[in-house]
């Protein structure tokens, strides 16, 4: 795999059973890479520990005044110079090739999973967690991922140096080859605490960058409530905490690395103290010394990789269990199973009742918001689940096939569920209406249906292209915009869709009641004869519709024309003229006769001007 060709047209089914069974399976699709790197690291590694043997010859042919055993020496380390520069070179990249390749399949992975549970998944894992792996999670997995090909390298020289040594000069090689495991793992008990004291600081870090960010962006209202002193308080003690976190993780880093220079530093005065005796005893060589010397000495080299693996792997696992809990997740608690169908007809939901006919304007009117959000987002196949993973509610039907038991992407073609707060992408209008669509309904219809003519002339002001609104650049979420334009312009991209049944949570709450009329009469006209389903509250909305549905604690309690149910639904007069309890309680039936009784001021025509 080469970095030009990503992205994966195929990121994989990946282990989510655990955080290190993902490592596994990340490591495993990447086998080729990984021995294509290994392969590298071998060369480099041991030309480095070829050295010390050329080294050695050098030296003992100049106290042997060999001219041509010198020249040789000279030529072997030549050449050897030559093999570590390529290979390490080749390993660096095949090695970042590796890295990069894995961060890109787990941020294809979690894409791909976003995409798939959409707004869902918010509410089933924190938003900032999702961010936080998709950004610093991913790249220490990348990391881990990188780190093994070079340690399986350094670990094979590491063994076959000390297998040498041994035979080479079994006096001094015997002491080198039992002291290494002991450098190697001398770290390890170390590196726990390292880890837990380095997510303590990052979390401590993220709760003061959070705490900064709410100061700043309310900053204006406490100005107004003198509250600036408060929260730059709350803000100090915050960064004290995060500078103690800190200190109290530097102090372990610096004992691991004071461990990583004490250990090899006795090891190698030891050997030069006791090699130095057994050349002055005659037993061995100045060559041979100074071999067994120059060969520990670059074996800490490699030796570092075993630090570095194993600090990878303690900052991956966690990392790795983040990513699992977000990939773990799924649409529902079934699998698809009906392939190749698009479904038509209804949309029914079984746990409500609601019934959006085909081909009608449905408006559907919740007392509670969230009430009405999670019904949304369940008509767009989002089944609810509870905490055991089982589905809390049945699945909508569309027509008479289930939306979650339809592949996900002919459910997304068949239902779009546009919510209350909907996204707009940086981009030009023209790239921002460029979207999977039947091709049924052009831009300019549903820029005229979600009534966008003022939007229009205000970016055509700022078209650098002859005022050209449709290539005039959209800055990101559209902050350059009024609430109530982003509304309008997402309303626009959600009709030039044009699916078999679009659901709009609110779609007209930031506009002003003479636009919202003309919203509402857009939306009926251009969705004429498809399924449309809008949750709101407004008279304007409601009495475009087709028919209205009132839901009540999670069921259907009443159907009907506004009008009429404004006549003869005490609870949706109340949701929608946001009466009082007073008012209500004076507007109810009488206990003896049955009849209503309302105030002359609240007669049922002022009731609807008001509305």
């Amino acid at each position: 795999m080469q970095i030009r060709d990503l992205p994966y047209s195929d990121p994989g089914d990946p282990d989510v059973r655990s955080g290190p069974r993902f490592l596994y399976w990340l490591g495993r699709n990447q086998l080729a890479g990984q021995l294509k790197s290994l392969s590298w690291g071998l060369l480099h590694q041991l030309g480095i520990a070829g050295l010390p043997v050329t080294v050695g010859l050098a030296v003992q042919a100049v106290i042997d005044r060999s001219g041509g055993r010198l020249a040789l020496a000279g030529g072997l380390i030549l050449a050897l110079g030559v093999v570590i520069a390529v290979g390490d070179t080749m390993l660096h990249r095949t090695a970042v090739t590796n890295w990069i390749s894995a961060a890109a399949r787990v941020q294809q992975l979690l894409a791909r999973k976003t995409a798939e549970l959409g707004s869902a998944l918010t509410r089933r894992v924190a938003a900032g967690e999702v961010v936080a792996v998709s950004t610093g999670d991913v790249e220490k997995i990348g990391w881990f991922v990188e780190a093994l090909s070079r340690f399986a390298a350094a670990a094979t020289a590491l063994v076959v140096i000390c297998v040498g040594l041994a035979f080479y000069l079994p006096s001094l090689g015997l002491m080198v080859a039992l002291a290494m495991p002991v450098l190697a793992l001398a770290v390890l008990p170390l590196l726990p605490r390292a880890t837990r004291r380095a997510d303590e600081q990052r979390e401590k870090a993220g709760k003061a960058t959070e705490l900064a960010s709410d100061t700043v962006a309310g900053l204006r209202v406490l100005r107004g409530i003198g509250g600036e002193e408060l929260f730059l308080g709350r803000y100090r003690r915050a960064s004290q905490e995060v500078r103690r976190a800190a200190v109290r993780s530097a102090r372990m880093w610096a004992l691991i690395s004071a461990v990583q220079v004490l250990l090899p530093g006795i090891l190698l005065i030891s050997l030069v103290w006791y090699g130095a005796t057994l050349a002055r005893d005659g037993r061995i060589d100045v060559g041979q010394l100074v071999t067994v010397y120059s060969a520990a000495t670059l074996m800490l080299f490699p030796l570092r990789h075993f630090e570095e693996i194993a600090m990878a792997y303690s900052f991956s696992r966690p990392s790795a269990q983040r990513a699992v809990r977000v990939l773990s997740l799924h649409r529902s608690a079934r699998e698809a199973t009906v392939e190749g169908v698009t479904p038509t007809g209804d949309l029914y939901d079984p746990a409500t009742g609601l019934m959006a006919p085909r081909g009608q304007f449905t408006a559907v009117v919740c007392g509670d918001p969230d009430e009405a959000g999670r019904l949304a987002e369940r008509l767009g196949g989002h089944a609810e689940t509870g905490e055991d993973g089982d589905e809390a509610a049945p699945s909508v039907l569309l027509g008479a096939v289930a939306l979650d038991e339809v592949p996900l992407d002919t459910a997304r073609a068949a239902v779009l569920v546009q919510d209350k707060d909907p996204v707009l992408l940086s981009g030009t209008l023209q790239e921002l209406l460029d979207v999977p669509s039947s091709g049924l309904v052009t831009a300019e219809a549903a820029l005229e249906a979600a009534q966008c003519g003022d939007v229009l002339s205000a970016l055509a002001q700022a078209s650098p292209d002859d005022g050209d609104p449709m290539r005039t650049r959209i800055t990101e979420r559209g902050r350059s915009l009024s609430g109530g334009q982003r509304q309008r312009l997402a309303l626009a991209r959600s009709l030039v869709t044009d699916p078999e049944a679009l659901v709009l949570d609110e779609p007209t709450s930031a506009v002003d009641s003479h636009t919202e009329a003309r919203v509402a009469a857009g939306i009926a006209k251009l969705r004429e004869g498809r399924t449309t389903v809008a949750f709101a509250s407004s008279p304007l909305l409601l009495d475009a519709a087709d028919r209205v549905v009132l839901v009540h604690e999670g069921t259907v309690v009443a159907v009907g024309v506004h009008r009429e149910l404004l006549r003869t639904e005490p609870r949706y007069r109340a949701v929608v003229t946001r009466e009082t309890d007073d008012e209500a309680a004076a507007s109810a039936p009488d206990a003896v006769t049955g009849i209503a009784s309302v105030p002359a001021a609240k007669s049922i025509q002022e009731i609807e001007e008001r509305a």
